[in-house]
């Protein structure tokens, strides 16, 4: 009896991933290609790549999100904010300003875990002495939907925008969260409803 319950956990789990792995390429296919520098504007731009994420905890942390601008001042400070649905506001990344007047300011693993996902880092170590890291979830994490990316100069008044979006977690994404919790990556500290 326990083997037909694992093998029928073995097809379900292979069934997601093979669904997971094909949904991916047909909307690869699908999607845009990543955001470039209008060249016929003289002011600041803002783009970031790629454009949407999932708020699912693995598909987040693992993500590389970078905003990157052109048109500030040599030299500046800059910070990027994001602004969204019910009033949420979140201050996502930083960079400094080269010669050329552009930046590059990826999303940090802290800005994601504690301003995205509302949650925390904490670790334990094991025997052998090694430190195990894993990321606490506390509350839910900031609402799904379409975002306006801020980014404000630190010793000037230029500022540009873009738009991104925040995916709610899909099947696969509720997967790999469970495989995390399950591994002791995750820990779901939220108070049951």
């Amino acid at each position: 009896m326990l083997s037909i319950h694992k093998s029928r956990f073995v097809a379900f789990l292979f069934l997601v991933g093979f669904l997971g792995l094909t949904g991916g390429f047909v909307l690869a296919g699908c999607s845009a290609g990543p955001q470039t520098f209008n060249p016929d504007s003289s002011g600041p731009q803002l783009i970031v790549n790629p454009e949407s994420v999932s708020l699912g905890t693995a598909s987040l942390l693992k993500a590389k999100i970078v905003f990157g601008g052109f048109g500030f001042a040599p030299g500046d400070s800059v910070f990027v904010s994001m602004f969204g649905p019910d009033e949420t506001k979140v201050v996502v990344a930083d960079g400094k300003v080269d010669a050329g007047g552009k930046f590059t300011a990826p999303i940090g693993t802290l800005a994601k875990v504690t301003g995205i996902l509302k949650g925390n880092v904490s670790g334990t170590y094991a025997a052998d002495g090694k430190y195990n890291q894993f990321v606490v979830i506390t509350q839910p994490p900031i609402p799904a939907g379409i975002y306006t990316a801020k980014v404000t100069s630190m010793s000037s008044d230029k500022t540009a925008q873009t738009k991104f979006t925040f995916k709610k977690p899909s099947i696969v994404d509720r997967l790999k969260d469970w495989l995390g919790k399950r591994m002791g990556k995750i820990k779901d500290k939220r108070p049951a409803n």
